[in-house]
């Protein structure tokens, strides 16, 4: 059986994580009782190959406390698992609650809304702390969710799927990444008449950062690094691999570097997913 477990705070997209498996051919439960999952795993594995269970704040504080070790038997009866844990901003979750009206599985009379989210990180957190896959749902609108689901898939075929992702630091590294890799040390075309306004993308700032041997060789020494090391996430049974790549405003260096190693690994890794965080 692959058992894929989709946790994650009430409003960052669980539902629609789970109809995106739905969707791929997995049979789907939503809010099961973690009591169940293990028995499930093993009288069901022939009939449902394919199965993604649903754990929100709504199971009891007891069996999210017990998640590991639930998780653990599951395996030991040989299930194939993936945990996927969805996060976002509170800004985020707040605003989606206030646009939908509807009314978070935590909120009393004695709790706020607010209240409510941040003590649903803290009661969750033993899941997210053995999450396989985390995403942040922060600014993703529906078609972007699923799409960023779909590169996930735990039985996705072929080699190792590597997720290229561009950021800026002023806006905060980006949770989940397997590797961090900090370019700020690069020349910055930020402050160069005429490129300011264009992205890591344009010629312009191509050709003002090939310009340097230093650009030349971050891009030569990464691309390097990245085939001899992950291949080690292979032999892990690892389906994927995020590398995060940051500069100052996530426009610039970061957008040129993840481009170029995309286009220089597309043959090593299948697929190669470019991700850029803080392009509008």
């Amino acid at each position: 059986m692959k058992l894929v477990i989709v946790s994650g705070l009430s409003g960052a997209g669980k539902t629609v994580a789970l109809k995106q498996y739905e969707d791929l051919g997995y049979y789907c439960i939503d809010n099961l009782p973690l009591g169940l999952l293990g028995p499930l795993s093993a009288s069901h594995s022939k009939r449902y190959a394919k199965l993604a269970v649903g754990i929100d704040a709504r199971a009891s504080k007891e069996e999210i406390a017990s998640f590991q070790a639930t998780l653990a038997r599951a395996r030991a009866r040989g299930a194939q698992t993936q945990v996927l844990f969805l996060t976002a901003s509170d800004a985020s979750i707040l605003r989606r609650y206030h646009e939908t009206r509807r009314r978070h599985p935590l909120t009393g009379a004695k709790l706020s809304l607010t209240e409510a989210v941040q003590r649903e990180r803290a009661l969750l957190y033993p899941i997210a702390d053995v999450a396989d896959v985390t995403i942040d749902t922060t600014g993703m609108d529906l078609h972007t969710l699923r799409e960023e689901v779909r590169s996930r898939l735990p039985d996705k075929p072929g080699r190792l799927s590597l997720v290229l992702l561009s950021f800026g630091y002023k806006n905060g590294v980006p949770p989940g990444a397997d590797c961090v890799f900090d370019i700020r040390y690069l020349p910055n075309p930020h402050w160069i008449p005429g490129l300011k306004q264009h992205d890591g993308r344009h010629r312009k700032v191509v050709k003002f950062l090939e310009k340097d041997p230093l650009v030349l060789r971050t891009v030569r020494d990464l691309k390097a690094f990245l085939e001899r090391w992950l291949p080690r996430y292979e032999k892990q049974d690892r389906a994927y691999v995020t590398v995060a790549i940051g500069c100052t405003g996530g426009k610039h260096r970061s957008v040129y570097v993840v481009e170029k190693l995309a286009k220089s690994l597309a043959r090593r890794f299948d697929p190669v997913v470019v991700k850029h965080k803080d392009l509008k």
